[in-house]
């Protein structure tokens, strides 16, 4: 939830919609403050099942959404509203946790005794760990401009590195998931929202990679100019890479509830589809500033309006689902004296 409210108000203010941005990100900080209230209150109260989840190869990969939140909340707060103390506390807090979740995770899955097969033990959510990899890089090169060397130097390589891992991850990672497209039985209740993200890690990578390039141009920063032939070369293979998902991805979702009549309810999964949409949108934006693509311009002022759509869907269907659990908790309590 926090990572796609953060980057469809990011987009909105890209797009000139300073309401709807400030709206959103207001909410966003609150949403923020909750998720980890009732993850300290869940970590508390049943501290061996969130190790074990965290180890687990379904749930484990849904913890990079803790370092992806925070660190796309920190280029949020930074965009609009210039906090960058706050931006860079931010990213502090996300780098550690992206190497605590980092490595414990795929420590874990390497060394267990007993693991799932293919099919059971992958889901397109395994790529948050991307996507928490880039949001790094993301939030890194946006803070990079307004400090002085050394420290612009050294933050935009970081985010420079970061950029690469997190494409490498990928390549790793979705041929194992277009494997499991491929030659596995799939059922509509597999094809889970969060199979979007094959498209957001590409977005975000696209992001990323458009902010090293606009920093190369912009700023005294020698090394990055030198790769700037290269930084557009594997920017525009992210985001053709991200493109080419979307009617894929819509076909699959037409098939899943169309054909094969699966439910569409609310699922917090659900926000792993909104997200993409989000950064979708902004980082073609982004693109188009960096590589001087206007004839693109189309593509974000129309998505801009698809990711908000499905944002308010989402929370719509938030907001009906906490009704009718508080509904459902209150009949339970009237219950015995009726």
């Amino acid at each position: 939830m926090v990572m796609a409210t953060g980057v469809i108000a990011i987009a909105s203010h890209a797009q000139g919609r300073t309401l709807i941005a400030t709206v959103l990100g207001s909410l966003n900080l609150i949403a923020y403050v909750v998720l980890w209230l009732l993850l300290g209150a869940r970590l508390i109260r049943h501290p061996r099942l969130v190790f074990r989840d965290l180890i687990d190869h379904v749930h484990g990969p849904g913890y990079f959404t803790t370092i992806a939140g925070t660190c796309i909340l920190g280029s949020q707060v930074l965009v609009l509203w210039d906090a960058r103390a706050l931006a860079l506390a931010l990213g502090v807090i996300g780098v550690v946790l992206w190497l605590f979740v980092t490595y414990v995770i795929f420590t874990a899955f390497t060394v267990k005794r007993e693991k799932p097969t293919l099919s059971e033990g992958l889901t397109g959510a395994w790529l948050i760990a991307v996507v928490a990899t880039q949001a790094v890089a993301v939030l890194t090169a946006s803070l990079a401009p307004g400090l002085p060397q050394p420290m612009r130097l050294e933050l935009n390589f970081f985010a420079l590195s970061m950029w690469l891992w997190g494409g490498m991850l990928y390549i790793w990672m979705i041929s194992l998931i277009f494997y499991r497209y491929t030659f596995f039985t799939f059922s509509p209740k597999d094809l889970t929202p969060p199979y979007w993200i094959n498209m957001g890690a590409m977005a975000i990578s696209t992001l990323a990679g458009s902010l090293l390039i606009l920093n190369a141009d912009a700023f005294d920063t020698p090394f990055l100019e030198s790769l700037v032939p290269f930084m557009k070369g594997f920017t525009v293979f992210f985001w053709a890479t991200g493109t080419w998902w979307i009617p894929m991805l819509a076909i699959l979702a037409l098939w899943r509830h169309g054909i094969q009549r699966f439910p569409l309810r609310y699922d917090p999964l659900y926000w792993g589809a909104v997200f993409p949409l989000g950064m979708y949108t902004l980082s073609t934006d982004r693109m188009i500033d960096a590589l001087t693509l206007d004839f693109l311009d189309g593509i974000p002022r129309t998505f801009i309006f698809i990711a908000l759509a499905a944002w308010i869907a989402t929370f719509t269907g938030l907001v009906r689902s906490l009704a009718r659990g508080a509904g459902n908790a209150w009949r339970g309590v009237d219950a015995p004296s009726a």
